[in-house]
């Protein structure tokens, strides 16, 4: 009867939430609907990289629409690249499905948006030193695509791979670069969650560098995957040059976390 009701208990809803590494995306690459990052517009040039920039992400299941069970839940707790949290930690109580995937796709567009118009400014800003013909940034439309993705924590990643594709320099220099982080119209680069599990994704997929929000320096230190170099960034123009720097083989020098 002990174990029956162990199993009864396993099976039932959990009010937890799991959380693990998730897809990454090359914002530089293509996805079902063409290029991740679209730019058009009359006398506007772009340019391929050979490496890539990955947006990282984490997979969340227990959040509306994406139940799980107890046994998950006790999965999850033993295995060390997964975090378990309260429901409550994450959505708000009684959020619907509609309504939690309704935030998330809300988040992602703003975020999309908001790396378009900052990269585009950025790019302005530095036409002379880019190489960059800034007559014909007047005109230009961004359009930014990804499949299954949701959430603000791209942007960063997003208005680099802009900046990028508008360029002749290949600036990734043949690297796999990572980095995450929300982007304002400032261009200051925000604090995100889930890092520690966003680099595991990062390592995964291949990347060697980590783009890390300032503000996420306190859960990344100790936690960098064994073959990845983290890099603090606070700004839009510190990633680029972080960027930069790494593709000349010069990003030993660049900052790393610290406690």
């Amino acid at each position: 009867m002990a174990v029956a009701l162990a199993v009864v208990v396993l099976l039932l809803p959990s009010p937890y939430v799991i959380e693990m590494p998730g897809p990454t995306q090359d914002v530089l690459g293509k996805v079902d609907e063409g290029d991740v990052i679209d730019v058009s517009g009359e006398g506007v040039a772009t340019y391929k990289d050979s490496g890539k920039l990955l947006l990282v992400t984490v997979s969340a299941s227990g959040v509306p629409g994406y139940p799980i069970v107890n046994a998950q839940a006790v999965w999850g707790w033993a295995n060390p690249h997964v975090e378990v949290m309260p429901r409550e930690a994450v959505v708000p109580v009684g959020q619907t499905a509609d309504e939690y995937q309704q935030e998330v796709d809300a988040d992602m567009s703003g975020s999309q948006d908001t790396a378009g118009e900052v990269g585009i400014a950025y790019a302005k800003n530095h036409a002379s030193e880019l190489g960059i013909d800034v007559s014909a940034l007047d005109k230009v439309s961004v359009t930014m695509h990804v499949d299954k993705i949701g959430g603000p924590s791209a942007g960063m990643m997003y208005a680099l791979g802009l900046i990028d594709k508008l360029t002749a320099a290949e600036e990734s220099g043949g690297h796999v670069i990572a980095g995450t982080g929300t982007i304002d119209s400032k261009g200051k680069v925000g604090r995100i969650g889930g890092v520690r599990l966003k680099m595991l994704a990062a390592k995964r997929d291949g990347a060697t560098w980590f783009l890390t929000p300032s503000g996420n320096c306190d859960e990344a230190v100790g936690h960098v995957p064994q073959g990845v170099r983290d890099v603090k960034v606070a700004t839009l123009d510190e990633a680029y040059q972080a960027l930069v720097a790494i593709g000349q083989g010069r990003g030993d020098s660049l900052p790393h976390c610290s406690a």
